[in-house]
């Protein structure tokens, strides 16, 4: 997956002060070109350098990496509130320990808090990181997280150094960051404090920008190792943290999941997925079409069976347009050849009718047969003795009604108006 880090500046107070002064009303100002770090796996760098918003690789996440000195980390007993509240209550929480106003601070809970135990909390100056995000966003970009360059390490690990410089460009004197289980210090090399948390040499893993290195070297007597800005912003990009909470949480939330899921299924460690559903999908086709030209053999052999069983019956047929059509037209021709009567026949109706006819009902004064219908003049015969009659013939397949005084007898479907 490739990933796209954007470097927020560090906030001109710190600039200001290493030059022993403060530049008021500057803190929230931003660059209009962004340094950018660009890697197509999210580990080794393949493009930096600096740009408008509009200008940036496209990546399938991006995310903002603040400046070492931006985010301080604080160990707190983690409050149980609502979500709604959660910040309100880390603010009653901390508010001893923090030196500006709750408007101008943004807080963040650390990787694998959990309400009512002790957890890290981290703290940064939101104006800034507010400006930075809707800028960011107006451009077009979409900010999926937010990272400190250092945090907090687990426990058991070793501490992390790392040496670099607030403007490369001067003369001035380093920084370090500190990280231990403990928390996260940065500091200047020429204060006493530096020297005094500084961890035994084989406890440490350091590192240095190549601004850095040789200041580095002269204060600890050691080598160290090179890493520099860009490495340094993937190394963060690579935590698990989010500072991107509360207030400035990222919103449509079922919108931005969909979005991510999209671009993780595109990317480049998703390729044996997609190839996999590629190959599933083309498997499927070809099986239903393999089962639909089974499904056609079978039953133009069924077609080719009947046609045959029709010839084989009936050997005068020639030309075969319909089987059970010409099978059900021969099978009559020949029964009324040999003189038998069929189901709607008048000698079959006749009979049926005389088996189901209703009890003290006179006989018939006449009768007609035409086409398979059975018209029977009876006098009296009403709507009682035509209930009795298709009460008898239920279930014969013959059907009765009553039309103009006449009684209509017949085999086959409901007469018209859906009497049986």
């Amino acid at each position: 997956m490739s990933v796209l880090a954007l470097l927020l500046p560090p906030r001109e107070r710190l600039a200001s002060r290493a030059a022993g002064a403060d530049v008021p009303g500057t803190a929230a100002r931003l660059p209009t070109e962004w340094p950018f770090v660009f890697s197509t796996d999210g580990r080794s760098v393949t493009q930096q350098g600096s740009a408008a918003p509009a200008l940036l690789p496209r990546a399938d996440q991006v995310l903002l990496v603040l400046a070492e000195a931006d985010v301080s980390w604080h160990r707190v007993d983690i409050p149980k509130a609502p979500a709604g509240r959660v910040r309100a209550a880390l603010l009653g929480v901390m508010e001893e320990a923090l030196l500006e106003e709750d408007e101008a601070l943004h807080f963040a809970l650390g990787e694998g808090s959990v309400p009512g135990q002790p957890g890290w909390v981290a703290v940064t100056h939101r104006p800034r990181l507010g400006a930075a995000l809707a800028t960011l966003e107006a451009a077009g970009l979409s900010i999926e997280r937010v990272v400190a360059a250092a945090a907090p390490l687990a426990e058991g690990q070793p501490a992390r150094g790392h040496f670099f410089t607030i403007d490369p460009g001067t003369e001035a004197t380093p920084w370090v960051t500190l990280a231990r289980p403990d928390g996260v210090a940065v500091l200047r090399l020429n204060g006493a404090l530096a020297r005094a948390l500084q961890p035994e040499a084989d406890m440490v893993r350091w590192s240095a920008t190549p601004a850095a290195a040789v200041a580095a070297e002269r204060w600890l007597g050691a080598p160290v190792a090179l890493l520099t800005e860009a490495e340094r912003a993937l190394e963060a990009a690579a935590a698990g943290s989010n500072l991107r909470q509360f207030d400035l949480a990222a919103r449509h939330r079922g919108t931005r999941a969909l979005r991510e899921g999209g671009k993780r299924f595109f990317s480049t460690e998703w390729r044996p997925v997609r190839y996999g559903v590629l190959a599933l999908l083309l498997l499927n086709l070809l099986g239903l079409n393999a089962y639909a030209w089974q499904q056609r053999q079978a039953l133009a052999a069924k077609r080719t069976a009947m046609n045959e069983l029709l010839k084989a019956a009936h050997p005068g047929v020639r030309v075969v347009l319909d089987a059970p059509v010409q099978m059900q037209r021969e099978n009559e021709r020949l029964r009324a050849a040999a003189g038998r009567p069929g189901d709607a026949d008048l000698e079959a109706l006749w009979s049926a009718a005389a088996a189901a006819w209703p009890d003290g009902q006179g006989p018939v004064q006449s009768l007609r047969f035409d086409s398979g219908r059975l018209t029977l003049t009876v006098p009296g015969f009403g709507e009682p003795q035509l209930s009795q009659f298709r009460e008898r013939l239920k279930g014969s397949g013959f059907t009765a009604e009553l039309a103009e005084g006449r009684l209509v007898f017949s085999r086959g479907a409901a007469l018209p108006g859906g009497r049986t």
